[in-house]
This record gives C-alpha cells, structure tokens and sequence, in this order.
C-alpha cells in the first residue's frame, strides 16, 4: 500500500495545523510553504472540509483507501458519524502505541508494529490498524523492551490519555476504556469530514 513519504512539516504548513501534535512545525513559519503562502486566500466551503479532512488523514497517517473505509464503518455505527470515525482512528494499534509512549511518532509506532515489535494480550500483532479492543493490554516484545528508540520516548514521555493506564514497572498499557470525544485532537471538526463525504 502506498505511503506519503513527504514532508509532514509541510503538510502541516499548509494546512496550519501540527500534524505531530507538538506544534514544532508551526513555531518558525505560520504560513503555507512556497512563494506566495504568506499571501494565501480565503478557503472555499469545499477547501475547508478537505483541509479538515486532510489535518486528520495525515494526524493518523493514513491512506485515503484506508480512511474512506473506516468512515464507512463508522456511518453504521449508531450515534454521530464524526465521533465515531475519530474513535475507530484513535483505537487503532499504531496510534496507541504512540498514545502510551513506546514511540516518538505515529511513524515510529507504525514501524515498531510492522516489525513485529509489538504484542497485544500478549501475542504478536504486526497489522498497525488493528483495532484495540477495551481491556486488551499492549506492550513490546520481551526482546524488544531494550531498543534504544523505544527506551528514549519512554523517558521523554510525561502524560498519557486518561482512557489508558500504563504500569511503569512491567511497561503494559491497557486501554481501559473507550476515548471520549473532548480527550483528543480537539481542534478538529469532525461535521466537516462528514460533509465532505455526504456532499
């Protein structure tokens, strides 16, 4: 499956939004990258709910096959389309690795789960969007545990979600309960993407 390998620095320029969530990329330059994107003009209706669109895409860093199909999922879910497509996005395996601190990026936590690096309940899991289910327990390899990147955003890691609970002794996550809606990317409006997808 093809992957953007570009700069997320600039996608995040662009779209004036920290992909990373750290807001690095914005602290230098607050305006889109190239010639004339201090100069940019108001969006359209159209571009702003695929600017919404795109902020979320790249958050997760997720193909746009992949991310159609999970709103599609998430449509015949009762309850509001939106909050339920973000949920499926924040419960899969990649970004709670990323959530807990076992990674620096979501990037890092897609390789470490590519690579086998990762067991969910204690079996190898190697599929990043994989959906973790409430209860299930996440945690590297036993031969795993002593990676470098792995040791260095755990001791750069100071807060994790409230729906996650991680045991600093034996390094095991446990998503402990589905997130809420006001627990993560708040700066998103998710009526948009479903407008852009209901248009």
């Amino acid at each position: 499956m093809s992957r953007f390998t570009g700069s997320t620095w600039k996608v995040s320029r662009r779209l004036n939004y920290s992909v990373s969530e750290t807001g690095k990329e914005l602290t230098r330059r607050k305006y889109a990258p190239g010639q004339h994107g201090a100069k940019r003009k108001k969006l359209s209706e159209y571009a702003t709910q695929q600017a919404e669109k795109q902020k979320v895409r790249f958050t997760y860093g997720v193909s746009e096959k992949q991310f159609r199909k999970t709103f599609n999922e998430a449509s015949k879910i009762a309850g509001k389309t939106g909050v339920n497509f973000l949920k499926l996005l924040e419960v899969r395996l990649d970004n709670l690795v990323y959530r807990l601190g076992f990674a620096s990026t979501r990037a890092q936590a897609r390789q470490l789960v590519n690579h086998g690096h990762v067991v969910v309940d204690g079996k190898k899991v190697d599929i990043p969007s994989y959906r973790v289910k409430v209860g299930q327990t996440i945690a590297m390899k036993e031969a795993s545990k002593d990676l470098v990147v792995v040791k260095a955003a755990l001791e750069a890691k100071l807060a994790r979600a409230e729906y996650l609970s991680f045991d600093e002794d034996t390094h095991v996550g446990t998503l402990v309960r589905t997130p809420e809606r006001d627990e993560f990317l708040p700066e998103i409006n998710e009526q948009l993407i479903v407008e852009f997808y209901n248009r």
